[in-house]
């Protein structure tokens, strides 16, 4: 069917806009996906019914099957959500969940030692956002659980550490790509003086956003700044409450009727351990095979042409055997092993409801053209100064409404380079960096992100509530991000952008701080 185009038109950011607006009115994120979906379905039909149905049942199919090829990124990613549910299940089955707890009530005794724990986790396992999210918060729940953090301060330390980590280090499946894409860039607009991944090495402290996310969440874990609705989420952990249950059980939390009262600590660090070196081996296999016939082998070049989703999966496999293998060591008998795996698969099950509606209305917002749509927002005479800043926000506009990083890097990449060699080339690397920081700020806010709903998932947190909390501390960092752009945009310089940055973000902590302690002080007096 022929679909009617929106590139020029204000309603192609409709869809979005609406599923935003109903989640918000409603907290609950499949109906409001839904209602973006069938909104888009009917401008791009022209308000066909016929032709809406037959749009969505085609974007349906071309989830699992796409131009005559299965769709292996979709179906790999959602493998991989389910060998991690069912590595999961069996780790709390064979009782090493619990005796992981144990193990870290001697070592890690306070909320503190937890949250740091965990945030400082992201610079030990950067190679990819995915497999952060979830083999990270495998790990950091049981020590968060057991000194009372809530499930949202969780996600907010997976979400905020993942894809900031990831954009800023070369050896990751973004860097790689990321470097891909500026080196194609500088070869057309015949830049010879820098290399692609000195381009990129350049870039990493222009890239305010990632910088100073990471800086947050690291002062959060250790001061436990709380804002906004993380608040009442924090108050409510400390007796006991850790995620809300009147919105049933969260995306990734699993329950037994039984587990084994002899598990090992080693039976959740082993199979998480092997998972992770084995994911990363098949990031280099993947990459080194998929390598053109003379090119040296190199692990950044590897890492370029990688095979992310098969890695994940190869890592899955193996990791839930290992687990598999400590079930028979703990003596469980075959119906408690599979009733284990049983559960940990369907403890994923809303995760990948709500993923497959992300990935249906970011179908949608594609065939809207809603990202091109906003970059024709730059065209007109702008002064160079404020270009980053400008850059910065579209960027961030754009991944919001899609829900993605990666696509926002394909299509505001090129626009920002051709933008800085038009007025000012010496700001093509602050331009290309504006772009990566306002995707991952996007890619925080959003809540059709797949980071945003795998970092939830890793939490056992509940989606709108991991969105409703992550977001005043993202919108923080935004605003000392623009005012780091502007101060790039007029100055030119590194030193003094950062500078102003760390300022700012100093007299933010201070405040945010002093305020905490003000209000735990009328607390008490009461």
């Amino acid at each position: 069917m022929q679909t009617i185009s929106y590139t020029d038109s204000f309603l192609s950011i409709l869809p979005p806009v609406i599923a935003l607006l109903v989640a918000l009115a409603t907290r609950r994120v499949i109906i409001a996906l839904s209602c973006g979906i069938i909104t888009g379905a009917l401008l791009l039909s022209n308000f066909s019914f016929v032709d809406s149905g037959i749009y969505l049942s085609q974007l349906a199919a071309g989830l699992a099957w796409d131009d005559g090829a299965p769709n292996w990124w979709n179906l790999q990613i959602i493998i991989f959500l389910l060998l991690l549910g069912a590595m999961t299940s069996l780790m709390t089955a064979t009782g090493a969940t619990t005796a992981f707890a144990e193990w870290a009530k001697k070592r890690i005794k306070t909320k503190r030692h937890a949250t740091v724990t965990t945030a400082l986790l992201s610079f030990v396992v950067f190679v990819d956002d995915y497999f952060h999210s979830l083999a990270v918060g495998s790990v950091a729940r049981p020590l968060t659980d057991q000194v009372g953090v809530s499930r949202a301060k969780l996600a907010y330390l997976l979400d905020s550490t993942a894809a900031p980590m990831c954009v800023l280090m070369p050896l990751s499946s973004w860097g790689a790509y990321i470097i891909a894409l500026v080196g194609g860039l500088l070869v057309t607009h015949n830049i010879t003086d820098i290399t692609p991944l000195a381009a990129f090495a350049t870039m990493i402290p222009l890239n305010f956003y990632a910088v100073f996310a990471l800086l947050m969440a690291l002062v959060v874990a250790y001061l436990n700044i709380n804002i906004g609705p993380m608040k009442q989420h924090e108050r409510n952990a400390e007796k006991g409450q850790l995620f809300d249950e009147n919105k049933g059980i969260p995306a990734g939390s699993v329950n037994h009727d039984f587990e084994a009262d002899n598990g090992s600590p080693l039976g959740l660090v082993l199979p998480i351990a092997i998972l992770t070196l084995v994911t990363f081996a098949s990031f280099v296999v993947t990459g080194a095979t998929a390598l053109e016939e003379g090119q040296a082998f190199s692990l950044l070049a590897a890492l370029e042409n990688t095979d992310v989703t098969l890695s994940l999966v190869t890592g899955g496999v193996v990791g839930l055997l290992v687990s598999v293998g400590f079930a028979f060591k703990q003596q469980l008998s075959l119906s408690q092993l599979a009733h284990a795996i049983w559960v940990g698969i369907k403890a994923m099950s809303p995760a990948i409801l709500i993923l497959v509606f992300a990935w249906s209305i970011s179908g949608v917002i594609g065939d809207m053209e809603t990202g091109k749509y906003l970059a024709s927002k730059l065209d007109g005479a702008i002064s160079p100064a404020i270009l980053p800043v400008l850059v910065f926000v579209l960027a961030g506009l754009m991944a919001f409404s899609t829900g993605t990083s990666w696509g926002t890097f394909g299509i505001m990449l090129p626009i920002a380079a051709d933008m800085s060699v038009a007025s000012d080339v010496s700001l093509i690397l602050p331009m290309l960096s504006a772009v990566l920081a306002g995707a991952v700020f996007g890619d925080h806010c959003s809540p059709i992100s797949d980071t945003t709903i795998l970092s939830s998932t890793g939490a056992a947190c509940h989606h709108i509530d991991h969105v409703a909390t992550q977001l005043p501390y993202a919108l923080l960092v935004a605003k000392i991000s623009i005012s780091c752009y502007l101060v790039m945009g007029m100055t030119g310089s590194v030193i003094a952008s950062l500078a102003v940055g760390l300022l700012l973000f100093a007299i933010t902590i201070a405040t945010l701080y002093h305020r905490q302690q003000n209000s735990a002080l009328a607390l008490n007096s009461k």
